[in-house]
């Protein structure tokens, strides 16, 4: 009985030698994966139905820009996404209608330079500058919270809701919108062209009515002395025309 127990430990110990090299050969769990760097157009991508806004974002240059500032910011940004609806929804041709540097302007102008959740937004002061607005302080918008974690943004233009965000953790905070948020300086109303100025050059003058006249027309003086003339010579020529009859009458006499 003795001897058996002796064998039984020794069969143990001899396995536990030997499993011992394979316990040791097996490499150590890998630690997880640092985080990249946070990309928006990946998030765009992945939550699909932004194919429109991304094009204007990369045709413009804008999410280089972006993608940059979002990991070297200590502020954050805040990104209204307009869906491919959305810009289904604009009059045809709106885009292509704009130069360059409109477009530039209306890709910034759906990004705050600063996170926002929908609570922080309950503490902001209207109105918001965006990333386009640089130090003009122009190209802004509104935003004002509402019932149940839902806030409305106006740019004087056009008007929408925002609630769920598509992506929400510091320094990135992105919104689906419906409309294309289309700023009040391109969109709106335009001023009246001004009226042009007035010429200062004087007219010609017209010749004078007196100068004309004396040209093409006798004054009244020569008119008179002409009438008076012809007057005295048919006063002449009836004298002599009596003389003559008195010298034919005393010859016949």
């Amino acid at each position: 009985m003795a001897s058996s127990s002796v064998s039984a430990v020794l069969s143990l110990a001899t396995l536990l030698i030997l499993a011992a090299p394979l316990v040791r050969s097996q490499p150590a769990a890998a630690p997880p994966a640092p985080a990249g760097p946070l990309n928006l157009t990946a998030i765009l991508v992945k939550g699909g139905n932004f194919n429109s806004f991304i094009r204007l974002l990369q045709q413009t240059r804008v999410d280089e820009q972006l993608n940059s500032q979002l990991n070297n910011s200590f502020n954050g940004l805040t990104i209204f996404a307009p869906t491919d609806n959305a810009f289904g929804g604009l009059k045809a041709g709106t885009l292509n209608s704009l130069s360059q540097q409109q477009q530039v302007a209306l890709a910034l102008y759906h990004v705050l330079p600063r996170y926002y959740s929908l609570t922080i937004f309950q503490t902001a002061s209207n109105p918001l500058p965006t990333q386009a607005s640089g130090k003009t302080g122009v190209y802004t918008l509104n935003v004002t919270t509402t019932t149940n974690n839902q806030a409305n943004v106006s740019t004087g233009v056009v008007e929408t809701p925002i609630n769920t965000p598509l992506y929400s953790d510091f320094p990135l905070a992105v919104y689906p919108v419906e409309k294309v948020l289309l700023p009040y300086e391109i969109f709106g109303p335009q001023p009246p062209a001004a009226a042009p100025a007035p010429s200062t050059k004087k007219p010609n003058s017209p010749p004078s009515s007196s100068a004309g006249q004396g040209a093409d027309s006798p004054s009244e003086g020569s008119t008179g002395s002409g009438a008076s003339l012809k007057g005295r010579e048919a006063g002449w020529s009836f004298i002599a025309g009596v003389g003559l009859l008195g010298i034919a009458a005393g010859n016949l006499l």
